[in-house]
This record gives structure tokens, sequence and C-alpha cells, in this order.
């Protein structure tokens, strides 16, 4: 098995994803809007992974955490509010916010296990700071650590209820960055007294079943390469002061923080440390080039990769989707208006 994450090109597998995808034998696949149609055409799809590798607990990854950021959209599957939602609500009902996240989240396991997605990236533990981009924005559970590691569990605590590996994301935080990642690198000249308020959250949820790194660069711990790229971050201060000890994907390697070919950062991200690449965009000339560059997933990711996939069972006494959409509306009518 090789330590990547590919992407697909379309709604199905081409035969020459499908003779590929047989061969390189990756640890998992991410979905995005080119691979969603409907519900019968993404189960069929996941089911044909699942069959290509002889893996009923395969990572098949996506993006829904809801707001802007949601793969699934209405009218096929309902729509999701923002992370800013809970902590509006949390402003004035602590508890109610928790168990409108935890619904939540247990609502968008139950539409994803439905079509056979097993991993969602979701909460985002960065923590918000005025003035930067806003590319974390209302995405996020809010701006104080204490609040955002009390939604963030909820959060994991719905998915894995609903049957759904979830991911905490973007260790060790991506709430300061000025810039977004996606077109450029972010650097955060914060020091290490401020740093402690971004690795928080992560400190405190930091049994999560996986984790998400940022391509951020933080003088104050590593001046040359971003977190993803970084042993000094991944070790010394994902690893270690934060103690997590889940699977740690980077995040999309095609993001223009980045600098190189992306078979050399694929490479460069697993050799600093993470377990897995992530590569979404599906271009085959890509994933050959990571394939070909990648040693075998070592025993230590591999042995992290089936804890997490084994994380979750889902809860046998499962209300349904109705139930818990409107409980989480009931809950969040004081912040809706």
């Amino acid at each position: 098995m090789k330590p990547v994450i590919f992407g697909l090109s379309g709604p199905s597998l081409t035969p020459d994803e499908r003779a590929f995808f047989a061969e390189a034998q990756p640890a998992g696949y991410i979905l995005f809007k080119r691979n969603i149609v409907d519900r019968a055409q993404v189960r069929a799809l996941t089911d044909d992974l699942r069959a290509l590798h002889g893996r009923d607990d395969l990572l098949i990854m996506i993006d829904q955490e809801g707001g802007r950021v949601a793969r699934m959209q209405p009218p096929e599957w309902p729509g999701f509010p923002p992370g800013a939602m809970f902590d509006r609500l949390y402003d004035i009902a602590p508890s109610s916010a928790i168990a409108a996240a935890r619904a939540n989240a247990r609502a968008i396991a139950l539409t994803l296990a439905e079509v056979g997605i097993t991993v969602d990236a979701l909460p985002l533990l960065d923590v918000r700071q005025a003035g930067a981009s806003d590319i974390m924005g209302d995405r996020t559970l809010g701006g104080e650590p204490m609040r955002v590691a009390a939604l963030g569990r909820a959060v994991l605590e719905g998915l894995a209820d609903g049957g759904v590996v979830g991911i905490v994301k973007h260790m060790p935080g991506h709430g300061r960055a000025l810039v977004d990642s996606h077109l450029e690198l972010p650097v955060v000249h914060a020091d290490l007294s401020a740093l402690e308020t971004d690795l928080g959250p992560f400190r405190t949820l930091n049994q999560a079943p996986m984790g998400m790194t940022a391509h951020v660069v933080y003088p104050a711990w590593d001046a040359e390469r971003p977190a993803s790229l970084s042993p000094t971050v991944i070790g010394e201060i994902i690893r270690e002061r934060i103690g997590f000890d889940g699977l740690l994907m980077s995040d999309d390697l095609d993001m223009k923080a980045l600098q190189g070919s992306i078979p050399e950062l694929a490479a460069g991200v697993v050799a600093a440390g993470c377990d897995l690449a992530l590569n979404c965009w599906g271009r085959m000339d890509d994933m050959v080039g990571i394939a070909n560059a990648l040693p075998q997933i070592t025993e230590m990711a591999q042995a992290r990769l089936d804890r997490a996939m084994a994380s979750v069972t889902r809860n046998a006494a499962q209300p349904s989707l109705e139930q818990l959409l409107a409980t989480r509306d009931r809950l969040l009518e004081p912040v809706a208006a």
C-alpha cells in the first residue's frame, strides 16, 4: 500500500484509473463535487472502490463541513450550517451549542454513511484570530480554545455516532494566517507564548483518530519549512507537544502554498513525518509520479490507519436524519435569524 490519498477525475472510475489504482494500492480516496451526482451514483462509486481493493473499511473521505465547504449539496442532500453558527449559540447557551453541533455532525455522518463515505474532514480546530484571512472565517468554531475544543469534541462524537471518522484540522493551527494557503504560503509570526493558544484545542482532542496538517510556516518553530514539510513541527509540536498519535495526513499538495513538483511534495511530506500525502485532483501524471516517488506505507502508519478506521461503529439506536435536523434547528433558533 502507498501512503497517499488520491482524487478521482469524475463520477465513475475510468479504465485507466481502475488499472492504476489496482496496481498502486493507495491508502484511500477523496471525493469532490466533480465526483458527486446523486445518492445512487455515489454509492455505486464507493462500492466500486471497495470492491477494487477488497477492503470494507477503505478510507473514502470528503470535505463536508457545511456552509461554503460542502461537496454534497441541496436538493439531493440537506444543507448544513457553518461552524460559526454553533459559536454564536455558545455565546448565549453553551450546552445547547454543544448539543446542536453533535446533532448536526451526526446528521452529516448519516448522509455520508448512506453513500459509503467513511471519513469527513471535520472538525476545524483552528482558533480564529481577528484580522486573519477569511479562508477560515465562518468555518471555525470560535476564537477561544476551550470553546473550540468543546464544540470540536461534539463534532467528533456526532460523526462517530453516525459511523464516520473525523479529522481534526489544520494542525498545529491555521487561525492566524493572513493569506489563503490555497493561493500563497502563509507565515505566522506569533511567538511561542501566543502559539500555545493555537495548540490548545488540538492538545485537548489529541486522541482524535485522524489529523491534517497546515501549509503554514511558523518561524518560532521552523523558519524554513511549512508545517506539512517540517520534521520539527510534525515531530516536536504535533507528535510530542500536542501528543497526537493518530493518523496524520497532509493538506492538499496542489495548494499554491507549496512549491515543487507534486511527486516531490508527496515524498517530502511523508519524509517529514506525515503518515499519508493528500493529492486531490485526480491528474493521472501526478498520481503516477507520486506512486513512483513514495515508499510503501510504514508499519506505524498502517497501524494508525487501521486503528482510525476501526475507531467508529455506527450506533445501533440511530435517530432518523429528520429527527437530527429538527433537533439541530430547534437548538439553533436563537441565532438563526
